[in-house]
């Protein structure tokens, strides 16, 4: 489908337009001849009211993974005193997602955009792209897109700078996010002041994801009524999925909040093979039975039903040739090493867990007994939610696979063929904020 700035995409696709070609987006003058000047400029130290109560009234809730509205967050940030910052995470430290560097790459535009919509709305005049170390296509693309607009003047009332932080999974938790970013180790803390509070150098911050950024650039274009004709009511506007496993086309595909997971694996070309779970949510989601999953629709409400949310909305469709325990316990094993290192239960649970999960996956049920009571000693106890997320991601294992796992503490066999489905990576170098 191709749209001009002279036409509203009311279908899809509406984030993923026009990036057919290689290059897609990245240049200036390619995306505002598709989207459309934003016509939105920000006045520091003046928040845009009317453009605050236009998101109000899309109900957008943030794309990172925790789905908060986005208006409260800006009311947040305006309610305080000092200037105002604005940063958006484009980090993506969750290994099955790639929505964002999608997005970085073939529409840079549309997320600088979507800064200077989030300066508007709190009155800041500066904001920050946040990238890992290790994501150098996305920064050259970022760079040559600002270096654009400088070229052009086209934003001379907000500084926009990209700032790049080391990589690793709690990073892109937005206060270790600001911590990295303000020089200090890319670590989480729950403890006050949040971030709206005191931020980037001390000064109340927005932050939001990159995606997000990208939803607010369009609506600000089109308007709150454009962005709900598509979603639920309750969860409106489209959002980017990344699909892998054993799918024929795995990728990032944009849908209606609320599709069906069968239409969302038509899209895809099928599965490629016969799956018996799907990880929802990424490595802090949940595991759902392939039986379950049938009728499912991608919404958290639909989602809450079977215990799991969106999340940061990866989706991994898991063979029956894999062993979800194994599987799991990869993962389990590489929350436990992304530790921030702050607290008990991340530095010895996760670390315990992680390892009597191994010993399942090796048939040694007597485990198993352990684990379930490591499970309750850590959730809600940690410095941050990390070991929360791990947990949840585990006990769900435990229910979906207990099949395979009586077969390998009973019968010591294990129904996979050793093949690995989820990514692990390993830990890029580390780099000082620059």
């Amino acid at each position: 489908m191709t749209t001009t700035a002279h036409r509203r995409p009311t279908a899809l696709p509406r984030l993923l337009g026009g990036l057919e070609t290689p290059d897609g987006l990245a240049t200036l003058d390619r995306h505002i001849s598709y989207h459309g000047a934003l016509g939105v400029h920000a006045e520091p130290g003046r928040p845009n009211d009317v453009l605050r109560e236009v998101v109000r009234a899309s109900g957008l809730g943030g794309r990172g993974g925790a789905n908060f509205p986005v208006a409260r967050k800006v009311d947040a940030v305006v309610g305080q005193r000092g200037r105002p910052i604005v940063l958006i995470n484009a980090t993506e430290g969750e290994p099955p997602s790639r929505k964002d560097h999608v997005l970085l790459r073939g529409a840079p535009h549309l997320v600088i955009d979507g800064a200077i919509v989030c300066a508007a709305m709190v009155g800041a005049r500066e904001a920050i792209v946040a990238v890992e170390a290790s994501s150098q296509r996305e920064h050259a693309v970022l760079d040559k897109a600002l270096a654009e607009r400088d070229s052009r003047r086209t934003d001379d009332r907000v500084k926009i700078s990209l700032g790049i932080v080391p990589d690793g999974f709690v990073v892109g938790e937005e206060r270790a996010l600001i911590n990295a970013l303000n020089g200090g180790p890319g670590k989480p803390t729950f403890a006050p002041p949040r971030p709206f509070q005191k931020g980037i150098n001390g000064a109340p911050t927005l932050v939001q994801n990159a995606e997000t950024a990208a939803q607010l650039a369009l609506i600000a274009r089109h308007g709150a009524d454009w962005f709900r004709a598509l979603g639920t009511p309750a969860e409106p506007g489209s959002a980017l999925v990344t699909l892998t496993g054993a799918v024929t086309h795995p990728g990032v595909y944009e849908i209606p909040l609320g599709t069906a997971l069968e239409d969302l694996l038509a899209a895809a070309g099928g599965l490629s093979a016969r799956v018996q779970a799907y990880l929802v949510g990424g490595y802090f989601g949940t595991w759902l039975d392939a039986a379950d999953a049938d009728g499912l629709r991608l919404s958290n409400a639909d989602l809450a039903e079977h215990g799991g949310g969106l999340g940061a909305r990866a989706i991994v469709a898991l063979p029956a040739t894999a062993c979800g325990l194994a599987e799991t316990a990869r993962v389990a094993r590489y929350l436990s090493d992304e530790s921030a290192g702050q607290c008990g239960p991340c530095v010895h649970g996760l670390d315990a867990i992680a390892g009597g999960l191994e010993r399942i996956a090796r048939g040694d049920g007597r485990a198993l007994p352990d684990i379930e009571r490591w499970l309750g000693l850590v959730v809600g106890r940690g410095a941050c939610r990390h070991p929360d997320g791990a947990a949840k991601l585990i006990a769900s294992a435990l229910d979906v696979f207990a099949d395979e796992l009586r077969r390998h503490t009973i019968d010591r066999k294990c129904s996979g063929d050793g093949t690995a489905v989820l990514p692990v990576p390993r830990r890029a170098a580390v780099r000082r904020v620059t």
